[in-house]
């Protein structure tokens, strides 16, 4: 046998155990809102939710349901990556799309800067989920540093002033002309 299928066999017992085990006068101690928002990272487990989940077999069963739900459902987003496409760094952008379509970032001129608008596509097989729970999104650039963070409003939008001197085309084409839609892993 080899040690990964070890660690596997390892963590299905250990997970059998945890699960079977009864408390008696148990019952669910976090709601599906709390648990669904610690398995998108939306919202960890404060220490007090963290106990009553050990120290609950059912809530604990749970928590394993609306994960299993969760992947089997397809649905579950991790992020989405895009590339500026503009000809030249200095050429002004309007627009730029993820690769998988289901983002798009507006820049609108206003007054001496800019405004960024992150839009979710409605036709994503994520945007009923992303709605319903309004998670805390980031776009960082091809270097990591933050566009624009937030939650989506009821049109599916985030906007924010643009955070940097340079406009965007420029500050891109500076940074790998790479960026990234993910949601915030708090």
């Amino acid at each position: 046998m080899k040690e990964n299928d070890v660690k596997t066999l390892d963590d299905k017992l250990r997970e059998k155990l945890l699960l079977s085990r009864r408390v008696e006068g148990d019952r669910l101690m976090l709601d599906d809102a709390v648990l669904n928002a610690a398995l998108d990272g939306s919202r960890p487990l404060g220490a007090g939710e963290k106990k009553a989940l050990a120290d609950s077999p059912l809530t604990l069963r749970r928590l394993r349901q609306l994960s299993i739900a969760r992947a089997a459902s397809g649905n579950v987003w991790s992020g989405s990556d895009g590339m500026l496409r503009a000809a030249s760094g200095g050429a002004a952008v309007e627009q730029l799309a993820t690769d998988d379509s289901h983002w798009a970032l507006h820049f609108l001129p206003q007054g001496a800067g800019w405004q960024v608008i992150l839009k979710l596509a409605a036709a994503a097989p994520f945007a009923p989920q992303l709605m319903r729970e309004q998670p805390m999104l980031r776009v960082t650039d091809g270097g990591g540093a933050i566009v624009l963070q937030g939650r989506l409003d009821a049109d599916g939008e985030c906007e924010n002033a643009w955070p940097f001197e340079t406009p965007p085309a420029q500050h891109f084409q500076q940074f790998g002309a790479r960026f990234a839609v993910e949601p915030v892993r708090i």
